[in-house]
């Protein structure tokens, strides 16, 4: 709701609440955002009268039963846009986005949530084929791995339409998938070198990105001449920002008395990580190759930035981090702030060999 009660500050907000089952979310937007129009859809006729009932008293209302397509179809015959459309289906929405986009004023907001977890986290190649048009592989960052390759859907779908996207937030609980993107009148400039390929080597650890404007042979990973193993690569994928700091920064600071503590703590999390650059690991992965415990997380961030590298603490997993410093500097780095003597000497030896 706090997306919604910021765009509602800046101009009076229309909302299409696509999938709205019981209308709890519909009535949120009206009462809670301050929305100045909100239609409230489910395909469900039965669920109707459920539907009405729970939105009884909401100003400027519109309820219906139709399915998702037929509804944005009409959408687009009558030119009708919203500010908020409220994308929340089970499975994968992929279908949907082309429309949802028509259905967007210029500026206004998809609020896009996909329940396939198993497609775009790498567990059902052909799927991820079917459903998402690309490829998705095994990745310890798998949530942020689902959510970029979910972006670039609606970017390809944008571009189609001559127009342009912008991440506002996106975050996981690992089940479900949300993202909120702005459509924007056109692409930024260079906007298309953020669609791309992550290359990850399952033996040495090693991660690689390549924006599909400027492909090229991979790379050497960090494994042994003649030791590497075949790198896993999935996308084409989004490989720019997650979240973006303004709106999220006005998100925060509006005063919010229904916004729940656990989602103050979220908002903070994000503010904290843009989502660059797109290569992200877990500690737990360094604690493995290194021997000992995992490292400090802020404290190897903290390190590998007063080198002069791109690192944040990941807002999308737990316990996960993100850098450009190359992965041996990294696990040097970490074997440096790990506490105890017998992680850095497992690094070095490991770093050796």
């Amino acid at each position: 709701m706090a997306l919604a009660r910021a765009l509602a500050a800046q101009a009076p907000l229309r909302v299409l609440d696509l999938m709205a089952g019981c209308g709890i979310r519909s009535q949120r937007y009206a009462r809670e955002a301050g929305a100045a129009a909100v239609w409230a859809n489910d395909a469900d006729p039965d669920r109707l009268p459920l539907l009405q009932r729970n939105l009884a008293g909401v100003a400027d209302l519109r309820t219906t039963a139709l399915t998702a397509q037929k509804l944005l179809a009409d959408c687009l015959i009558r030119e009708e846009r919203f500010d908020l459309l409220d994308l929340d289906a089970f499975g994968c929405p992929t279908t949907l986005v082309p429309l949802a986009l028509e259905a967007l004023r210029f500026g206004g907001v998809l609020y896009l949530a996909s329940t396939d977890g198993r497609s775009p986290t790498g567990h059902d190649r052909s799927g991820a084929i079917r459903s998402l048009g690309a490829a998705a592989r095994a990745h310890p960052a798998s949530w942020e791995l689902a959510l970029r390759l979910q972006i670039a859907v609606v970017a390809r779908a944008a571009w189609a339409l001559g127009r342009g996207i912008r991440p506002l937030f996106s975050f996981s609980e690992g089940r479900t998938f949300r993202t909120a993107i702005e459509l924007l009148r056109k692409p930024a400039a260079q906007e298309e070198r953020q669609l791309g390929l992550l290359a990850y080597c399952h033996r040495c650890g090693d991660q690689h990105t390549q924006s599909l404007l400027q492909l090229r042979q991979w790379p050497p990973c960090c494994c042994p001449p003649g030791e590497g193993a075949p790198l896993t690569i999935s996308g084409p994928l989004w490989l720019g920002p997650l979240q973006h700091h303004p709106t999220l920064e006005v998100m925060a600071a509006a005063p919010d008395p229904t916004l729940a503590k656990a989602s103050r703590r979220l908002l903070d999390t994000l503010l904290r990580d843009p989502g660059l650059p797109a290569r992200c690991w877990p500690t737990a992965e360094l604690a493995r190759r290194l021997g000992g415990g995992p490292p400090p997380c802020g404290l190897l961030v903290e390190q590998l930035r007063a080198e002069g590298f791109v690192a944040s603490v990941s807002g999308v997993m737990a316990g996960q981090f993100r850098s450009d410093a190359p992965w041996l500097r990294i696990q040097e780095v970490a074997a440096r702030v790990s506490s105890g003597p017998e992680p850095a000497a497992a690094a070095s030896g490991a770093l050796n060999r």
